[in-house]
Parts: C-alpha cells; sequence; structure tokens
C-alpha cells in the first residue's frame, strides 16, 4: 500500500461521510445536530493490506434503515430493526425522546374535547405509541450516499492497488537478486 492509496480511500471515506451529513440536513433529520456530529470514517492501512470504518451514534443505524413497528411493518418492510423486540439500549424512553422534541420544536396540540394545550410528556406519550405501532420510515441518509460512492470506487481502487501491488512485487524480486 502506498500513500496514494490511502489518499483515495480517504477521500472516498470523506464523500460518503459528506453526503450523509448533507442528507441528514436536506432532509430535516439533523435535529439537536449530534448523529450529524457523529459521522465520521477511519483509513487503515498495513504493509498488505487497509481497513475502511465508518462510525455513527448507535441510533444513526435506525435512522438510516428505519424501524418496522409493533403492529405494522409497511413503513420500513426490509428493516432488521422492530420495535416490541426489547433491545432497546438508550437512557431515555421513546416518549420522553418525544416530548423533548415537541418542546424544542415548539409545538403543542389542543385537545379535542377541552380545547387547552396538551403537556408536551401527553404529546410525547401519543407520538411515541403512534411511532412503535406503525414504525419509522427508513431515511437511507447514509446508505445513498455509500452506494453512489461504492458504485465509482472498484475501477479507480483496483487500479490503484494494482499499481500498489506492482511496486510490492518489484520491491520483492529486487530483494531477492
Amino acid at each position: 500500500m502506498n500513500d496514494e492509496t490511502k489518499a483515495y480511500l480517504s477521500k472516498f471515506a470523506f464523500n460518503v461521510v459528506k453526503g450523509a451529513r448533507t442528507n441528514l440536513t436536506k432532509n430535516g433529520k439533523n435535529d439537536t445536530s449530534a448523529l450529524y456530529n457523529s459521522l465520521g470514517s477511519e483509513v487503515t492501512v498495513g504493509k498488505n493490506s487497509f481497513s475502511l470504518a465508518f462510525f455513527m451514534e448507535e441510533y444513526g443505524n435506525y435512522v438510516d434503515q428505519g424501524v418496522k413497528g409493533k403492529e405494522s411493518s409497511s413503513r420500513a418492510p426490509n428493516s432488521p430493526f422492530r420495535f416490541g423486540t426489547g433491545s432497546s439500549k438508550g437512557s431515555k424512553s421513546l416518549s420522553e425522546i418525544m416530548a423533548e422534541y415537541a418542546k424544542r420544536k415548539g409545538f403543542q396540540w389542543r385537545d379535542s374535547k377541552t380545547g387547552r394545550f396538551m403537556s408536551h410528556q401527553s404529546m410525547g406519550y401519543i407520538m411515541a405509541r403512534s411511532k412503535y405501532n406503525k414504525g419509522v420510515a427508513p431515511s437511507m441518509f447514509f446508505t445513498r450516499p455509500f452506494e453512489l460512492a461504492f458504485k465509482k470506487l472498484p475501477d479507480e481502487l483496483i487500479e490503484k492497488f494494482g499499481l500498489d501491488i506492482d511496486q510490492l512485487l518489484n520491491h520483492s524480486l529486487n530483494k531477492k537478486k
């Protein structure tokens, strides 16, 4: 591996992260910027190998792939995630998260019977129940830029990797002489 291949892989990773961040912002999924700021990548190049890793907050996978609901999976039929499996590791309940969201966005519904504004806590419970039952649609904020960049990757990477193999072979052959 040479520095040129590392630079190429770093550029690939940079473009994927940049595209994912753009999608988060453009699609209104960048509410607190926590997911946006957690996106990153790491390129590691060894003597005869390389690795490329992407990382983000755990919930980014749910935002990207969507979550099937307890009662319906029509919003995210291909998602590997489903509400009601008991595998949530978060410190807050979904209703607490939704209540904070409603408060942060500054909206409140009116109670249809009394005409009074509902508490954020009540709104959070209603929104959480809906998401739990119906699911969350996938945004593909990360998957799309990755797939687009990956389609362009093979030919150029093979070419760059081929140059590295040639250099390695030349170096190895020269040592044996």
